[in-house]
């Protein structure tokens, strides 16, 4: 740490965000992708800790390279949680025009591995608090790093787990284009294996298909899915209905065999009020009297533990807040975040960041400059108004 004049010195906001996109994060459920984030956490830690932030460095169990980040500023209750992931997704190698890793400015906009989701909002959040007074804070102001959002939710679990932070309201800086979201459809990514029985194609009598078992298996999804979307419907979401769809499949080996396995991958997006474990258990049943009626064995495995919905009210503090500073209406979108186990902690929960979500997880990310001081400006008068002056 460099000191002047007795204080330490934090960098600007340009190196700041620059240093965490040169910081490769990369979380994958691939482990040929997978890597760790503690650098980036041990960046955002020092400039905190030079700001003042008592400093809370969680690893995650078993992953001593992969950590979430607590940081706080003040005590007592309430306050307001500014929170972010500090991890990206893989890039396209050979795709892209810029340097993932190189922050690069051109065409008034930022590019960079991050830039909208959602290392700058990170690098922002803590611009924001250079200019907060400590003495004068009412409420604390908490920032929260999280590890492995774009792979397993590990680290948003992990802080559930652990009872902690508490607040009283929270924003997630995931792209929204500055407009707030307080509702989001959940994520289910289940696996479904099909075991029958090889034998010689010359005589279906040698074996049990597993192939043609998963075809009854895909054609009772489809009768499921349209159940589902008869029975839930939120206007409030571009695609009011739950959706289902088949993404992976892959089964047998030759053509002159009886197929014996075949396994299905599936996405489901339920809405809010579906709860995944209702869900996995009709799910359940359904596959069962599929299995007893073709003479098969069915296996149903979840790909990740699943992530609910996020339904944050509309008369909370926080969401009319962003309404009135954005002088947006409160959106509902299709796309997971953090939220709901931030709602899990007793919050109340709005995403809302600077990025663009047509942004993330492309090629060429980029943040538009002009992006910088409005979330600069919204930030400072969400601290002021929940932990400065909290009503």
């Amino acid at each position: 740490m460099v000191y002047t004049e007795g204080m330490p010195s934090i960098p600007k906001l340009e190196q700041m965000i620059s240093a965490l996109i040169a910081t490769p994060s990369v979380s994958s459920v691939n482990p040929d992708f997978d890597q760790g984030n503690r650098a980036v956490v041990d960046l955002l830690a020092g400039w905190l800790e030079a700001l003042g932030f008592d400093i809370d460095i969680r690893p995650l169990p078993g992953r001593p390279d992969k950590a979430n980040l607590v940081a706080t500023l003040g005590r007592g209750p309430g306050g307001l949680v500014l929170a972010g992931h500090t991890d990206t997704v893989p890039w396209d190698e050979g795709r892209w025009t810029h340097d993932p890793f190189r922050l690069t400015e051109a065409d008034q906009r930022l590019y960079g591995l991050g830039t909208s989701d959602m290392k700058a909002f990170l690098a922002l959040a803590i611009e924001a608090a250079k200019s907060v007074d400590a003495a004068r804070l009412q409420a604390p102001l908490i920032l929260v790093a999280t590890a492995d959002e774009e792979s397993s939710m590990a680290g948003a679990r992990a802080l559930v787990e652990g009872g902690s932070p508490r607040a009283a309201h929270a924003v997630i800086g995931e792209p929204t284009g500055l407009r707030p979201v307080r509702l989001h459809k959940g994520i289910m990514m289940e696996a479904i294996r099909v075991t029958g029985r090889s034998g010689h194609s010359s005589d279906p009598a040698l074996g049990v298909s597993a192939l043609e078992a998963m075809h009854a298996v895909v054609s009772d999804l489809l009768a499921w899915r349209d159940e589902l979307q008869a029975r839930h419907h939120d206007a409030l979401f571009a695609v009011p209905v739950p959706t289902l769809n088949l993404g992976h499949i892959h089964g047998g080996d030759n053509p002159n065999r009886i197929c014996a396995d075949c396994e299905l991958h599936i996405d489901l997006r339920p809405l809010p009020g579906m709860a995944l474990e209702e869900l996995r258990g009709r799910l359940r049943e359904r596959l069962a009297r599929v299995a007893d009626h073709r003479g098969v064995g069915i296996e149903l495995r979840p790909l990740f533990e699943g992530t609910p919905a996020m339904d944050t009210p509309a008369g909370a503090a926080i969401v009319r807040a962003a309404e009135q500073l954005t002088g947006h209406p409160a959106e509902a979108v299709a796309f997971g975040t953090e939220g709901p186990y931030l709602n899990q902690l007793g919050m109340n929960t709005v995403v809302l960041g600077p990025g663009d979500i047509d942004q993330a997880h492309q090629p060429d990310e980029y943040l538009e400059l002009a992006r910088i001081e409005p979330t600069l400006d919204l930030l400072g008068r969400l601290v002021q108004r929940f932990c400065i002056a909290p009503h």
